[in-house]
């Protein structure tokens, strides 16, 4: 969790900084593995609760990832030359649609209520609570306080930073399986914060844990 969010603090290369954060969110899906460890060797039982979790924030995760790296993809242009923070300068002004996505997608990372990621996040901590590992809830806590920070510098770079005079403007048009692809995501980061309990029925069904 610490490698990857201090890892994405220092970063200007947006995409990098994405690849990074993705090593806190690995750290983040393990801290739920010790819990199904302790759980599932607990008399009072109680992992069951933990595998699903595991599973919601996995793939909660991968529907808010993929349309983020989309998006990121998308923008850089060809030979991905437009990655840095200043390239991001004022794209809520010239790409309204496509900073609001992007934000959506970045505020679920972060863990913002009525998205995917909040409930994902709060499960696991839940699960670590459950199973007494507060240390490890506590080093979450504080790290999505470090991922906070810069997820945030981007939204603020979109909406409240105007580019330098030297940069060209970034306006891009997105194609078709572009569209579909964010629109699914969209809908499912959405989907997943409104309705987790829904997910949580599905997954916890005994023939898809295999108890």
């Amino acid at each position: 969790m610490f490698a990857g969010n201090l890892g994405a603090l220092v970063q200007t290369n947006v995409k990098r900084m994405l690849a990074y954060s993705s090593i806190a969110h690995a750290g983040y899906i393990l801290v739920a593995f010790a819990s199904v460890t302790y759980l599932a060797g607990n008399p009072e039982g109680g992992a069951s609760a933990a595998y699903a979790a595991v599973l919601f924030y996995l793939v909660s995760y991968a529907l808010v990832k993929v349309g983020a790296f989309t998006i990121v993809s998308e923008l850089g242009g060809l030979g991905e030359k437009h990655l840095s923070l200043e390239d991001y300068a004022g794209l809520g002004q010239r790409q309204p649609g496509a900073a609001a996505i992007l934000s959506l997608f970045l505020l679920s990372l972060l863990g913002l209520p009525v998205t995917a990621g909040f409930f994902g996040k709060f499960y696991i901590f839940k699960a670590a609570v459950n199973s007494h590992l507060i240390w490890l809830a506590v080093l979450m806590a504080i790290n999505s306080v470090i991922g906070a920070y810069y997820y945030l510098r981007l939204i603020v770079v979109m909406y409240m930073r105007e580019p330098s005079a030297e940069a060209k403007p970034l306006v891009v048009s997105f194609p078709l399986s572009v569209y579909l692809v964010l629109t699914i995501t969209v809908l499912g980061t959405i989907y997943f914060g409104l309705f987790p309990n829904r997910i949580l029925n599905f997954v916890l069904q005994s023939n898809l844990l295999g108890r």
